[in-house]
């Protein structure tokens, strides 16, 4: 008579090892942030590398090339534009203080009011709504500067990440090899090798994409807020283009930022900023986005906004920006899973590859 049922046993560790995995993953989760942000920005560099290396029949040598570029690219840019957007910084920094106690005492009410020729009572429920308001005001400050601060703070990954980088853009291939060798039966290794070249396409997609959104909202933001003198156009066009980055959340923060700013500074013209911002937000979505994103992530909205919300709460600002590509991989390995357990079942399927259903062989 057997007093342990092995089934149990066996679910009772599996679910055990699975709960201990989880709790690694969350304790040690700045650490591998910074190690998924140097596998991206390898798959930015790795065309650029590989079409090198074909030249220098090295591939250590034609990272070191590339890197060298991106250097002599960087110091060039700072040395031009930097100097200015330091000085807007500066001078936007010094006077938010004072911009954010006009707003929470009501006065900025009086200037804005005048200045648009809104009647006294209206310009007075207005000023006392803002007065009423004030601690929550004051409260959505500081949870912005502690947002700002968290960011801040997280500055060391600019230098962590390209070294890391320089590693998986050398060595990354070896890397998947490796892992294939611990697999012993040639469906595991299929479902492996899969997951791998899905993963490669989905994250080459989508960083190169994000990338080109990112520097289509940053010509597009600077060009229009030079041309309408908008205050601190370098500072509101280069944080725009950041923003991009950040699916879902960051072109919305962009646009409340800039309106923000623009109205705090009694900018007159603030309804053709609106239109703007409308305007460029539609053509993202609807006209750039989905030619140059493709198919590349397959995700369905409730699912993208459920992995930005928890990505947010795990990691804070940069878990936003690895949800999305998170969750289109989870999504990866469960159609790949399906294929795998479909195959144990009722034999060879069709090939898959990303992108593409799951169907059997006709």
């Amino acid at each position: 008579m057997e007093f342990i049922d092995t089934r149990a046993a066996r679910a009772l560790t599996t679910a055990l090892i699975f709960v201990l995995a989880l709790g690694f993953l969350y304790f040690a989760r700045n650490t591998l942030i910074a190690f998924l942000f140097a596998i991206f920005f390898a798959y930015l560099v790795d065309p650029a590398v590989s079409r090198v290396q074909r030249v220098t029949k090295g591939r250590g040598a034609a990272v070191a090339v590339i890197y060298l570029l991106l250097v002599v690219l960087l110091v060039t840019f700072f040395f031009f534009v930097g100097p200015e957007i330091a000085r807007q910084a500066q001078r936007l920094s010094q006077s938010l203080p004072s911009l954010i106690d006009q707003v929470s005492s009501g006065n900025i009410a009086v200037t804005f009011g005048i200045r648009h020729g809104w009647s006294a009572a209206t310009i007075q429920q207005l000023q006392v709504f803002l007065a009423g308001h004030r601690d929550e005001l004051i409260s959505l400050a500081q949870r912005i500067g502690l947002r700002a601060a968290d960011v801040a703070r997280n500055a060391w990954l600019v230098i962590v990440v390209p070294i890391l980088a320089v590693f998986f853009l050398k060595d990354g291939r070896s890397f998947g090899e490796a892992v294939l060798t611990f697999v012993q039966t040639k469906p595991q290794r299929e479902f492996l090798e899969g997951v791998r070249e899905d993963l490669n396409t989905m994250l080459a997609q989508f960083i190169r994409a994000q990338l080109t959104l990112a520097l289509c909202s940053f010509v597009v933001y600077l060009v229009f807020l030079g041309i309408m003198r908008v205050p601190y156009a370098l500072v509101l066009g280069t944080s725009g283009g950041l923003m991009e980055f950040i699916p879902v959340a960051g072109p919305l923060v962009a646009a409340v930022v800039i309106l923000g700013v623009s109205l705090l500074s009694s900018y007159p013209h603030w309804v053709i900023l609106l239109i703007f911002l409308g305007a460029w937000r539609l053509m993202q979505d609807y006209v750039l986005s989905p030619r140059i994103m493709g198919r590349s992530l397959e995700l369905h909205p409730l699912a993208a906004l459920f992995g930005v919300l928890a990505g947010g709460e795990i990691a804070g600002v940069l878990g936003v920006y690895l949800s999305i590509p998170v969750m289109a991989s989870l999504r990866i390995v469960w159609r790949r899973w399906r294929l795998y357990a479909e195959k144990k079942r009722f034999g060879p399927l069709n090939e898959y590859s990303f992108g593409t259903e799951i169907s059997p062989r006709q």
